[in-house]
């Protein structure tokens, strides 16, 4: 099948990791390197982060809960500081590949995300306008499943109208885009995103890199 469709993830690929946050809080409190991302990987489907990302627990209940598991691994961390780290500022290089695109495929975010939370006036009117080039915006905290979870692709797809094999799905963790591939999708893990827009370029026949 062609491709008709490139489904973005937003944290990581989009915007900076927010494992940049989660390492400068590590560093700052003399955390474990790692220690946020350890925590999040323990009960992976039922932990606080899924929970949150699925809108079965509020802000508070997230706090509450985050710093419980933390503590029950013998660290204090606070959640406060644990979602401040979510908010990483976008890569211009994608930002620019979006608008190259969008003319010609269908352009989807699927976004494991929380209840919106405040962000610098000027950031939040950027973030605006990245969200207005998508054709439609997949968010955990609305439908109630999130990736890597079966079902939160197959929303995405029935919801963009396409086939698995029409799509091209670029994501920064590892388990996200196993699943998806699994499904049937071209898959690219964003680890440094000039090699992740490089390798986009060769599959859609694009330049993506050059101004």
């Amino acid at each position: 099948m062609s491709v008709k469709a490139i489904l973005w993830d937003f944290g990581g690929v989009i915007t900076a990791s927010p494992f940049e946050g989660f390492a400068r809080y590590e560093k700052a409190e003399n955390l474990p390197e790692g220690f946020i991302r350890k925590v999040n990987t323990i009960n992976p489907d039922a932990n606080a982060w899924a929970r949150f990302e699925r809108s079965e627990i509020d802000r508070n209940g997230f706090i509450a809960a985050f710093e419980d598991e933390a503590k029950a691994l013998g660290q204090t961390v606070s959640g406060e500081a644990v979602l401040a780290g979510l908010m990483g500022a976008p890569r211009p290089i994608m930002v620019r590949a979006l608008e190259r695109v969008k003319d010609t495929y269908t352009i989807a975010c699927l976004t494991n995300n929380v209840a919106r939370m405040p962000r610098p006036p000027e950031q939040e009117a950027e973030i605006e306008r990245i969200m207005g080039l998508f054709s439609h915006v997949i968010e955990s905290s609305k439908i109630g499943s999130r990736k890597p979870e079966k079902r939160f692709y197959e929303y995405a797809l029935e919801t963009v109208g396409i086939e698995a094999g029409e799509a091209v799905f670029l994501d920064d963790l590892g388990v996200n885009v196993k699943s998806a591939r699994e499904m049937g999708m071209a898959t690219i893990k964003v680890v440094e995103p000039k090699k992740a827009l490089e390798d986009l370029g060769r599959i859609i026949d694009m330049d993506l890199i050059s101004d």
